[in-house]
């Protein structure tokens, strides 16, 4: 922003929050949570400037139709630097943002006409939407500065230094299955964390876990016969056991251990990695000696069941040597709650890559080629016919 400003131009920010469209009953909530008032509110604390947020007349469970001519009058105190941004309203308000029909396509033009150029600088939001991927063919449009560097680094974890060490966590398998697949063939070693660890241990060990669906451990079974052979996934061997999720009571929970799992056990939810099972001599010997580690995990069910989380982020940071990449909202989130002072030193450190979208680098890894998201594509596209224009343009003028 800081960029844009220095170089004469005035900002028109947009952004999602959350998932206001319920696609099964075909409804859209504007509700105050899912507002950018917060973000406007950081930015102005931070910025010493004044954003202003447009109002816009809202249907029930429809959203936002349009962007009206109201927006006029802020346009012109931009212009004039009364004010220092326009920040639009979460951009999945709008009933055109996921449409594919006639509402994006009017939605994508009233949001061309604010402008003269868009930056997409939004590297977690690879989903081809109205105001990342359609917007692109009526304006000029560029890579921000943030997602060039995301787009550099991802490429270390494409083609990463061995020993490559990946430890990815879920709250579902079956959204997880490609990504795994292909982080597979990478890794040299996968650790895995959360439901996603808890249906390969059902799997394998043909023992059954409150929570886990039956669907899923069939899923699991795949990667389970994959492992028998090339033997890359490194188990975590204490896990904690607890009788409700509804918090951490003592008597409650327990710690049990893979190496007393037997063919069709039953046990209650299990919440969380025991700290335990990163100081087991294994573990510590893969993560200590790799060359690149790349999480995308929350090892626990937060916030009762950190424990877990606490130690392999502790765990990782002990070997000085690897490139370190952490992604996702969730991963970064419990790494600055749990390591703030650590996590305020890999913002700064060489050894550290944080980025803003974690599960766009496994989208990017499914792929195999980060130019492959639709959303970069269109950048590229668009790019392309720039420079045909300016080709065009250059010929007629001779």
């Amino acid at each position: 922003m800081y960029n844009i400003i220095e170089r004469g131009g005035r900002l028109i920010i947009m952004t999602h929050i959350g998932r206001p469209c319920n696609k099964k009953r075909k409804t859209l909530t504007v509700k105050k949570e899912e507002s950018v008032d917060p973000v406007v509110a950081y930015l102005q604390r931070k910025l010493r400037i004044k954003f202003a947020v447009p109002q816009f007349p809202v249907t029930e469970k429809e959203g936002i139709h349009d962007i009206d001519t109201s927006i006029n009058w802020l346009i012109h105190d931009l212009r004039n630097r009364k004010i220092g941004g326009i920040y639009l309203p979460n951009t999945r308000w709008f009933s055109g943002e996921e449409d594919k029909g006639a509402n994006m396509e009017r939605f994508v033009v009233q949001l061309a006409g604010l402008a003269d150029v868009f930056v997409n600088d939004a590297f977690g939001s690879w989903q081809p939407h109205a105001s990342t991927y359609y917007i692109t063919k009526y304006l000029p449009s560029y890579a921000g500065l943030c997602m060039q560097a995301e787009l550099t680094h991802v490429r270390e974890i494409l083609e990463p230094k061995h020993p490559f060490v990946s430890i990815v966590a879920g709250s579902k398998y079956d959204t997880k299955i490609r990504p795994l697949t292909e982080f597979y063939k990478k890794v040299d070693v996968l650790i895995l964390g959360g439901v996603v660890y808890n249906t390969f241990l059902c799997a394998k060990y043909n023992v059954r876990m409150k929570g886990i669906e039956e669907s899923d451990i069939e899923l699991a079974n795949v990667l389970v016969e994959q492992d028998k052979v090339e033997n890359k996934i490194l188990e975590l061997p204490s896990l904690v056991e607890t009788d409700t999720l509804s918090g951490r009571y003592e008597g409650q929970y327990r710690t049990i251990n893979t190496k007393d799992f037997s063919g069709g056990q039953q046990y209650g939810y299990v919440v969380d990695v025991d700290p335990a099972s990163f100081e087991t001599p294994e573990v510590r010997k893969v993560l200590e000696s790799a060359m690149t580690i790349f999480v995308n995990a929350v090892m626990g069910m937060m916030p009762a069941f950190w424990h877990g989380t606490s130690k392999m982020d502790e765990a990782i940071d002990r070997n000085t040597t690897a490139q370190k990449f952490f992604g996702g909202g969730d991963t970064l989130q419990e790494f600055k709650s749990l390591w703030p002072g650590l996590y305020q030193a890999a913002l700064d450190s060489p050894k550290y890559y944080l980025f803003t979208g974690g599960g766009t680098v496994l989208k990017v890894l499914e792929e195999g080629d980060p130019f492959a998201l639709p959303t970069v594509r269109a950048l590229i596209e668009n790019g392309e016919q720039l420079r045909l224009q300016n080709e065009r343009s250059s010929q007629m003028r001779m």
